[in-house]
C-alpha cells in the first residue's frame, strides 16, 4: 500500500530522505536497526519502479564502531544500489552511555578518512543528478535568499526573479555542482 500510495499520490513530492546509516549487515545489526542492506536496495528499486522520478536521499554514518574496511566499502556501494542522490555523511562520535560507546572504537582519523570519501562520494552522485535535470524545465517553489527547490527537492538559484513562497515553471541552464542554476 505504501508504494503504491508513494507512486500515485501527486501531493507526495518524489524526494524520499532514507535513515540508512550504514550498508553493512554487521553494523546495521550493532546499530540496532530494523532493516538490511539487501532490504534498502529493494525497496529503493520497488520505489523507482513504481515511481521513476523519484530522487533519494540518505544519512549514512562513517566510522562506527567496529567497521573494518568491508563494512565501509559496502556502505560506499550502497549509494550506487541505492540509487542515491543526496547524503548526508556524519563522522561517528561517541556518545557517554550508549552501547556503541562500549564497542571498539574506529580510529579518528580512519572516520575523518571515510567521511571523506562519502562525502566525495555524495558529490559525484549529486553532481550526475543535476546534469540530468539541465536543459529540462522544472517546477520550483520560490524560497528566501534567490533559492528554490524542485519537486525533488533539488535546490534552484533562481535569483531575484521571482517573490519567494511563490510557484514558478524555470529552464534548468546549468549546474554548480552543488544547485541548479536558470
Amino acid at each position: 500500500e505504501l508504494i503504491e500510495a508513494i507512486a500515485t499520490e501527486d501531493r507526495l513530492m518524489p524526494h524520499l530522505h532514507l535513515s540508512l546509516q550504514s550498508g553493512d549487515d554487521l553494523i546495521l545489526k550493532r546499530m540496532k536497526r530494523r532493516h538490511l542492506r539487501d532490504d534498502a536496495i529493494r525497496i529503493c528499486r520497488e520505489l523507482k519502479k513504481a515511481r521513476p522520478e523519484l530522487v533519494f536521499g540518505a544519512d549514512l554514518i562513517a566510522g562506527f564502531p567496529t567497521e573494518s574496511d568491508e563494512a565501509f566499502e559496502n556502505s560506499l556501494r550502497l549509494v550506487d544500489e541505492c540509487g542515491l542522490s543526496f547524503l548526508h555523511v556524519f563522522p561517528y562520535s561517541p556518545r557517554v552511555g550508549t552501547p556503541a560507546a562500549k564497542m571498539p572504537q574506529v580510529k579518528s582519523e580512519i572516520i575523518k578518512s571515510r567521511a571523506k570519501r562519502l562525502r566525495e562520494k555524495g558529490d559525484e552522485v549529486l553532481s550526475n543528478h543535476l546534469a540530468k535535470l539541465v536543459g529540462t524545465n522544472q517546477d520550483v517553489l520560490v524560497e528566501r535568499g534567490g533559492l528554490a527547490r524542485t519537486k525533488c527537492f533539488t535546490s534552484v538559484h533562481v535569483g531575484d526573479h521571482f517573490e519567494a513562497g511563490s510557484f514558478a515553471t524555470v529552464k534548468i541552464a546549468a549546474h554548480d555542482g552543488k544547485r541548479l542554476t536558470i
